[in-house]
């Protein structure tokens, strides 16, 4: 407990300095709703690996969808990794978690790069286009 106190402290020092706090892959490994309830973060950023299946299997959606309702009836931010596909996109908005990363909307890029997309605001997933030509009938 004195542990807590201790990390609650020096979290409400940095939040009070304007450092935004998050938790990263939540849902997998060491990361706990505890951490919820006891910590004053601003976002969890919801784990890749619960979000690549939330098109296919009921129960990850399941999973998916509480952690966003959780995480907003706590005052939270949600952010999904790993969305690649238009189906996990769908869901998860419809869940009510409006941000995502992953290469639905970008593959790796350079730092000057990562600059630009920042400064247009947001990213629109890629999508095929027929390009038009030409075409002469004889």
């Amino acid at each position: 407990m004195d542990i807590t106190q201790q990390h609650n402290a020096r979290f409400e020092r940095l939040r009070q300095l304007g450092v935004r706090i998050a938790i990263d892959d939540f849902g997998t490994g060491y990361s706990s709703l505890s951490y919820l309830a006891s910590y004053p973060i601003n976002r969890v950023k919801i784990a890749q690996e619960l979000v690549a299946h939330v098109d296919g299997d009921t129960r990850s959606a399941a999973v998916v969808r509480a952690a966003i309702g959780l995480a907003h009836e706590l005052g939270i931010e949600v952010i999904a990794e790993g969305v690649e596909t238009e189906g996990q996109e769908k869901l998860l908005l419809s869940a009510g978690c409006a941000y995502g990363q992953g290469y639905r909307y970008s593959r790796p890029v350079s730092a000057e790069q990562a600059t630009a997309l920042l400064r247009i605001g947001s990213v629109r997933p890629a999508r095929k286009v027929l390009r038009l030509v030409e075409s002469s009938a004889a």
